[in-house]
Order: C-alpha cells, then sequence, then structure tokens
C-alpha cells in the first residue's frame, strides 16, 4: 500500500507538472495534495514496517515529538481540500472573473497559508509536550498520535487541550466514572403522564410553526427581505434550542430514567448555551435592522445589502460559538462530587457548578462576565435603536407613516420583551428563592414556552406575514 501511495501520488505530480494543459490553478492544489499525500504516509508507514521487521516497539522521545510534528502533512490534506472546493465554486459561479480572481499569486499564497500555519499549529503542540511527564510509555496506537501522549500524561495537560478544544483525556475518563440524574419538574409519578403531554405538544407546535415560518419567507419573494432574512434564522435557532432540551426530557420520562452521561450532559449544556446567545445577538442585529429602515429609509437598501446581512448573521454564531468553547473548555477541568442530582429537567450551567468539588471561581467569573457582555450590551443596543426609532417616530407629520413605522416594530418588540422578561425572571427567581422546583418552572417559561409564541407573534401581529402565509395556503388548496 505505501509504494502505491508513493508511486501514484508522485505519477500525479509527474503528470501535472510536465503537461502544460494542465497548468492550472485545480491541478497546482492537485500536485501539492498529492505531496502532502505522500509527506503524510511516509510519516508514519516507515517506521511500522520497520517496527515489524526488526521486532522493536521502542521509539526514542525526540522521535515521538517528530512523529507528531510531521502530522502536519495530514492537516494540510484539510487546508487544501478547502482551498481546491473555492477554486471549484470560482469556476462554476463566476466563470468570466475565475482568471482574475484565482490568479497565480493567490495560488501561491493560498498554499503558503496552508504549509506555514500546520507547522505553527504542531511547533505551539510540540512545545507544549516537552515540560511533561507520562505515567506510562505505551502507547496504543502504530504511531504517536497527539491525543494518545495526552492520554498518558501524568502532568496537568488542561492547557494542551484548550489549545485543540478536545479535552480528550478529561472527557475519556469522566463519561465512564459518573452520570449526572436529572431530577426534573417533579418526582410525583401521577405528574408524569401529564407532564409528557404537555412537553410533547408544545414542542410539536414549536417545530411545526417556525418551520412554518422559514417556509413563509423561503417561498414567497416579497419576504424576500433582510428583516425576514433574521427573522427566519431566528426560527431556526428556535427550533433547534427546544431540539437540545425537550426530546431529552421526553426520553427520560418515557423510560423511567433520569440519568445521563457526563458526555451528554457537556453536549447539551453547550447547545443550550449557544442558542440563547445567537437568540439574543439576532435580536439586536433586528433593531438595528427597523433603525436604519425608519432612520434612514433613503439608504437602507445600500446599508442593508445582502452582504452585510451574512456577515451580522456569521457573527453572531461566531460569537456563540466561541464564548460557548469557554465555558466548555473550564468545566471539563472540573471534578465532581459523588452527589450528581440536579434539580433541574435539562443539564443547566448554574446547576452543574453547584455539584462541582473543586474550585468553580473561574467558571462563575466567566458566567458572570459573559452574561454582562452578551446579555447587557444587546439589551443596551436594542433599548438604544428604539429610542431613535420613537424620536424619528415623533418627527413624522403624517399619521399613516407613523402607523406604518409601528406596524414593523410591534412584533419585533413583543419577541423581546417575552425573550428578556422570561429570562430576567429566571435569574431573579434563582435569586429570591433555594426552592430549585420554583426554579425549574420559571426556566420552562424562558426555555420552552418563548420558542413556541414567536412563531405566532409574527404571524398575528405582522400584515406581510399574515398575507403570505394567505398566499401560501392557497397555492396549496389549488394543488390539491
Amino acid at each position: 500500500m505505501y509504494l502505491v501511495t508513493v508511486v501514484g501520488n508522485l505519477l500525479i505530480v509527474l503528470a501535472v507538472s510536465s503537461d502544460p494543459h494542465l497548468h492550472t490553478p485545480i491541478y497546482f492544489f492537485l500536485s501539492h495534495l498529492s505531496l502532502a499525500d505522500i509527506g503524510f504516509t511516509s510519516t508514519t508507514i516507515p517506521k511500522m514496517i520497520w517496527d515489524i521487521q526488526s521486532h522493536s516497539r521502542v521509539i526514542s522521545y525526540v522521535g515521538c515529538l517528530i512523529d507528531v510534528f510531521l502530522i502536519i502533512f495530514g492537516c494540510m490534506d484539510a487546508r487544501l481540500l478547502t482551498v481546491m472546493a473555492y477554486d471549484r465554486f470560482v469556476a462554476m459561479c463566476h466563470p468570466l472573473h475565475y482568471p482574475v480572481i484565482i490568479n497565480s499569486c493567490l495560488c501561491c499564497c493560498f498554499v503558503l497559508v496552508s504549509f506555514f500555519m500546520d507547522p505553527l499549529q504542531s511547533q505551539l503542540h510540540n512545545l507544549m509536550l516537552q515540560p511533561t511527564c507520562f505515567k506510562n510509555v505505551e502507547i496504543s496506537n502504530f504511531f504517536c498520535h497527539l491525543s494518545q501522549l495526552l492520554n498518558l500524561a501524568c502532568s496537568d495537560t488542561f492547557t494542551n487541550n484548550i489549545v485543540i478544544y478536545i479535552n480528550h483525556m478529561e472527557a475519556g475518563n469522566k463519561t465512564g466514572i459518573f452520570e449526572f440524574i436529572l431530577l426534573g419538574l417533579s418526582e410525583d409519578p401521577q405528574m408524569q403522564s401529564f407532564i409528557f403531554g404537555l412537553f410533547l405538544s408544545v414542542y410539536l407546535v414549536t417545530v411545526l410553526g417556525n418551520l412554518l415560518i422559514i417556509l413563509v419567507i423561503s417561498s414567497d419573494p416579497h419576504l424576500h427581505t433582510p428583516m425576514y432574512f433574521f427573522l427566519s434564522n431566528l426560527s431556526l435557532v428556535d427550533i433547534c434550542f427546544s431540539t437540545t432540551i425537550v426530546p431529552k426530557m421526553l426520553v427520560n420520562i418515557q423510560t423511567e430514567n433520569k440519568a445521563t452521561s457526563y458526555m451528554h450532559c457537556l453536549i447539551q449544556l453547550y447547545f443550550s448555551m449557544v442558542f440563547p446567545i445567537v437568540d439574543s445577538l439576532l435580536l439586536t442585529v433586528m433593531a438595528y435592522d427597523r433603525f436604519v429602515a425608519i432612520c434612514h429609509p433613503l439608504h437602507y437598501t445600500v446599508i442593508m445589502n445582502p452582504r452585510l446581512c451574512g456577515l451580522l448573521v456569521f457573527i453572531t454564531w461566531f460569537i456563540s460559538v466561541i464564548s460557548s468553547l469557554l465555558h466548555i473548555s473550564l468545566m471539563m477541568h472540573l471534578s465532581f462530587c459523588r452527589n450528581l442530582e440536579i434539580p433541574h429537567f435539562f443539564c443547566e450551567l448554574t446547576q452543574i457548578l453547584k455539584v462541582a468539588c473543586s474550585d468553580t471561581f473561574l467558571n462563575t467569573t466567566l458566567l458572570y462576565f459573559m452574561t454582562g457582555v452578551l446579555g447587557v450590551f444587546p439589551l443596551w443596543g436594542i433599548l438604544f435603536s428604539y429610542s431613535r426609532i420613537a424620536s424619528s417616530i415623533r418627527k413624522m407629520s403624517s399619521l399613516g407613516g407613523k402607523q406604518k413605522a409601528l406596524s414593523t416594530c410591534g412584533s419585533h418588540l413583543s419577541v423581546v420583551s417575552l425573550f428578556y422578561g422570561t429570562g430576567v425572571g429566571v435569574h431573579f427567581t434563582s435569586a429570591v428563592t433555594h426552592s430549585s422546583q420554583k426554579v425549574s418552572v420559571a426556566s420552562v417559561m424562558y426555555t420552552v414556552v418563548t420558542p413556541m409564541l414567536n412563531p405566532f407573534i409574527y404571524s398575528l401581529r405582522n400584515k406581510d406575514v399574515k398575507g403570505a402565509l394567505g398566499r401560501l395556503l392557497s397555492r396549496a388548496a389549488s394543488c390539491l
């Protein structure tokens, strides 16, 4: 296999370099991909063959570090494949501009960046491995894999795991040791059937209602505007948020099993933080959209162009993912006590921190900081936008213009009030009462009811959505 790999890829390199017809960007990238494949295979296979022939499985510490470093060729594969996908995108979608965009200078830059980033990343891992001691020198692999080395380390590898955003040692050990017990909303057996039916109904209404909003917006050209683009993303986030929490709760009730593994709890915790943050930032973006539409109507199409809309949505997701990863990274460093009962119906951050045995100062500090930055600042942005909107409406002389401006903002204001009102209610309840059951009941409004009500608010209070929904139903009826 090794000989076939080397000869086959060398043949590709030779063919591309010798044929002028193949001197194009896509084959330039292909030749470098072949070189990366040769390098990646040569890093692992020859050493493995030598060990088999010499009946020796020993490798020096320095040799192992070199092995880890040279795994960069595998990372180069991923980056080069991404570059090749971009090349095909430009060739298919912008064929007239292809020679201008994918010029020789840009091609060289792409390859240099790929070859520069991966050695830098591997060298960073190697530098962090150098002060590490090892409790066992047997590696259950045929080459020196980074995660395997971290599993054998006797010193703290938290910083190493933060760099790669995956803590194999911590997660791998803890998942097999314990499970969290989610106590749910009520321990009364007679209430379980009622809770199951209620939450199943709410979940189905949430998913169908938000899917209907997305379908109406995507199918009606009149709604292909920035405001409804953001609304469709908000509906998608509401579906995902409900799906993160409710199905697991329903399974626990149906199976009468309240246990959830450490890894499953971390996954649920991660997504239950990502989607509310996206919600908050999207509502802020929608407030800015209404501010531009009402205060600067002549410049609205120029300012809120498709590129900016896409960028704003990307930024909301990026901030949400990074901030949630920070929480999870710190969470993976905690150790937990024997009492692993969580008085909640899902893995909620503050409840998990309460059952931790180790110091949670950093986790709590990050929680308060992120709540301030990603909760208070977006709310301040919304209030500022609407203060300017209110000032502009007061200056309008036409009564019809005022009513139109207020109607476009009414639905958004209702959703903002519901989102922040329920969120503040949950935090206020947890601050004034020590009853975990009351906090869980208050959380239902924030996590389950709010995503269900958003489609109703936009469909009942918004004339454009009601009109588009009527046209969609008319088309569906005519098809039948």
